[in-house]
């Protein structure tokens, strides 16, 4: 069976000889570039400096070699641009904060202040104002915020008009002949690294990539917008909703049915306890929205829809499946309500699970290797009965995980069905 087989039959609920494998196709599934790079020498692959792709979690670049190494079977297909509003585009070196060296964007400008932080600027724009802040001795770049005077009599969704483009003819002409050449020269799964359904995702909100960000981007506020300014925030999403779905038919047109998956929405309902916002708020704010996207990947290709929302959302799911969301993830297992058994019993022919392999939070990062391999064996063993179970971890692999963890939990998968790599 090919990797692109694999992930197929598990997309549409038919039972696979393994868990299709992923590490690195999205940015909610990807691993540490500090890590990766750990991992490659522990793997023996050559030296080979890591690439960071996405900025602000610091993810590294999954390579082929990896890919081939480990048994990965799902690559992803992204734009250039990343969060910060610069283009992946030659690469430079940097030195991490733990002292990894690694290749970043030319477009990567920073500047580090006289605490120790690292500043870096919005479309690579060192005239701007700083969008975000690596502090010393941090894992991750948090974003700043740039909150310009509110009068909330005057509110206008339009705003955010800057936020929400179409994709230019550079990017599409990029976007299919990476496609193509993924489709005719790999035999991987290929997701969609979209993300434009991400209504309200709250790590775009300050606007990292803007120069002057207009409109709400306080994240504070933003929550007590929602239950104070609904109409407003209503506003945005429609604003957003209409151009993500000029953006899909874009897509359509360009990469086609060679993709199996696409990542519409990167947006947390859940805490470890329970949700976030109301069902309600959700079924009036989110729901209808969420569902006529989907219903247009629906009507118009054989793509099946990503959907991540950290923690513990079980107050939503049936929601989730009425909206037509094919595929969640991360799987927050440790959350409230969210066990493994309970998950697969009730949303099993409902709802792709893409990852809940294991636990990022304590497991993998702190526990034995025998229980990295116990706790991999066991969701395996759960989720993947009669398909419909991508394997992956519980969000990114996170900084200084031992490495021999992460090696043996990917053995672990393939030892399912008395396999060994």
């Amino acid at each position: 069976m090919t990797s692109r087989e694999r992930l197929r039959k598990a997309l549409n609920h038919e039972s696979t000889d393994r868990p299709p494998i992923d590490m690195g196709a999205t940015n909610v599934t990807g691993i540490s570039a500090s890590m990766l790079s750990k991992l490659r020498d522990a793997l023996g692959l050559p030296k080979q400096t890591v690439k960071i792709h996405e900025p602000l979690q610091l993810l590294g670049m999954v390579e082929d070699d990896v890919r081939q190494k480990l048994g990965i079977d799902v690559i992803g297909l992204s734009p250039k641009t990343t969060i910060f509003g610069y283009r992946n585009e030659g690469w430079k070196p940097w030195k991490m904060q733990d002292g990894t060296d690694v290749l970043v964007s030319t477009q990567f400008e920073t500047t580090t202040d006289v605490n120790g932080d690292i500043l870096i600027y919005p479309k690579g724009d060192r005239t701007a104002k700083p969008s975000g802040r690596l502090p010393k001795g941090g894992y991750y770049f948090d974003a700043i915020t740039r909150q310009g005077p509110l009068d909330e009599d005057h509110l206008d969704p339009n705003d955010w008009a800057e936020s929400f483009g179409l994709y230019s003819e550079g990017d599409l002409n990029y976007l299919k002949e990476t496609a193509d050449q993924l489709y005719r020269e790999t035999d991987y799964g290929i997701i969609m690294n979209f993300g434009g359904g991400g209504l309200g995702d709250i790590a775009y909100v300050p606007g990292q990539n803007l120069i002057e960000p207009k409109g709400l981007r306080d994240p504070e506020l933003w929550y007590e917008y929602l239950a104070s300014h609904p109409d407003y925030i209503a506003g945005i999403f429609d604003l957003q909703t209409a151009t993500a779905l000029k953006n899909l038919e874009l897509l359509r047109q360009t990469v086609g049915e060679k993709v199996d998956a696409i990542m519409i929405s990167g947006s947390d309902f859940g805490t470890q306890r329970g949700c976030m916002v109301s069902p309600t708020l959700f079924r009036s704010l989110w729901k209808p929205r969420y569902r006529k996207i989907n219903d247009w990947v629906h009507q118009h290709t054989n793509w099946k829809t990503f959907y991540h929302s950290c923690g513990s959302i079980t107050a939503i799911l049936d929601d989730f499946v009425e909206m037509g969301v094919d595929i969640l993830n991360p799987v927050q297992c440790s959350a409230e309500g969210m066990a493994a058994e309970g998950l697969k019993a009730r949303y099993g022919d409902k709802l792709v699970f893409w990852g809940g392999g294991v636990d990022t939070q304590k497991t993998l990062p702190f526990g034995t290797v025998e229980e990295v391999r116990q706790q991999v064996r066991d969701r395996v063993r759960i989720f993947s009965k009669n398909g419909g179970f991508v394997f992956n971890t519980i969000h990114n692999i996170q900084a200084r995980t031992p490495v021999e963890n992460i090696v043996t939990m990917v053995n672990a998968v393939h030892e399912f069905n008395g396999q060994k790599r």
